[in-house]
């Protein structure tokens, strides 16, 4: 089976899948797509992502979209190790928390809206991180609470699920626009856990290939 990902380095979403790919153990071959030039927008990636986003994940040559499908099809197809739960109550917790990030929290800093705030509204770099943060804040005191009486170190237990795919990726994205994590001790804990793993570290915005080099 050849896999190949199309992505951006600091998408949050490519970022998910890069560490469900790499917690799986599988290979695949990177291509950048550059956001910031508009490469999404070219007609040939069109045919791949009909919404002009980031990621793609080429199975064979047939193009799969959107994040949270991408890590469930990687769970049904490699079961181990697992994402998910057996027991179909706390599957549904897991997947509750991760689209509590996906679907609520995270489009809210997507390029998209940032694109919106600055040329549309002329919100300068710091009036657009005040805007981010206020919504952050709820949204991940929301995820806090799911999780607070969850066993650790990771979202839900001693290994690491879905959530733990969508919630290193939405800290990332929150200290960027300056967000103060210590309010949520339980989501820190749990990331630390993800990120002592190398896998996980290896999925990084900065260790891909087309991250800015110094």
């Amino acid at each position: 089976m050849k896999l190949v990902l199309w992505s951006y380095w600091r998408s949050s979403a490519s970022y998910r899948v890069r560490i469900g790919l790499a917690l799986k153990g599988l290979d695949y071959t990177y291509r950048a797509v550059n956001l910031l030039r508009d490469e999404q927008a070219d007609p040939a990636y069109r045919e791949k992502h009909p919404q002009a986003l980031v990621p793609t994940l080429e199975v064979d040559g047939v193009p799969l979209v959107q994040s949270l499908a991408i890590l469930e099809w990687l769970e049904e197809s490699f079961p181990t190790p697992p994402l998910l739960p057996r027991e179909p109550l706390a599957r549904a917790r897991v997947r509750a928390f991760a689209l509590a990030i996906a679907c609520e929290v995270a489009p809210l800093s997507n390029l998209a809206v940032r694109h919106h705030l600055a040329r549309e509204l002329g919100l300068d770099e710091a009036a657009q991180n005040r805007w981010h943060r206020r919504w952050l804040e709820p949204g991940l005191s929301a995820c806090e609470r799911m999780i607070r009486a969850e066993p650790g170190p990771f979202c839900f237990g001693a290994a690491p699920t879905l959530a733990d795919c969508l919630l290193v990726p939405q800290l990332y994205n929150a200290r960027r626009y300056g967000l103060a994590l210590e309010p949520f001790p339980r989501l820190l804990e749990a990331e630390a856990a993800m990120l002592a793993l190398p896998a996980v570290r290896s999925a990084a915005p900065e260790a891909q290939p087309d991250a800015p080099r110094a």
